[in-house]
């Protein structure tokens, strides 16, 4: 590895240390925000089940996501934010 990577590296690690014990603050930062899934759902009229075959996943993975004890990432995600913006659109086309 070149030096200058390495230092670069080193560098990295101790501003994240300082980051994470409140010495330093980060120089941006992200915020996600969630669709809360169960809302939308009931927003749409579907029951768990008809909810899981449309988004072509298990009830107990739609049960995961409603009891926030797992979040929808990839496809999943970007399909229930379709939903929540167009869900005559979602519905007829997944339908």
């Amino acid at each position: 590895m070149e030096q200058q990577l390495f230092d670069d590296l080193v560098s990295s690690l101790k501003e994240a240390k300082k980051i994470s014990h409140g010495e330093s603050q980060p120089s941006r930062r992200f915020e996600v925000s969630s669709t809360d899934v169960k809302s939308l759902r009931e927003r749409v009229g579907l029951s768990q089940s008809e909810f899981a075959r449309l988004m072509r996943v298990s009830v107990k993975t739609l049960q995961n996501w409603e009891q926030h004890r797992r979040k929808p990432s990839g496809p999943a995600a970007a399909l229930l934010t379709i939903v929540s913006k167009a869900p005559d659109v979602a519905l007829k086309s997944l339908e």
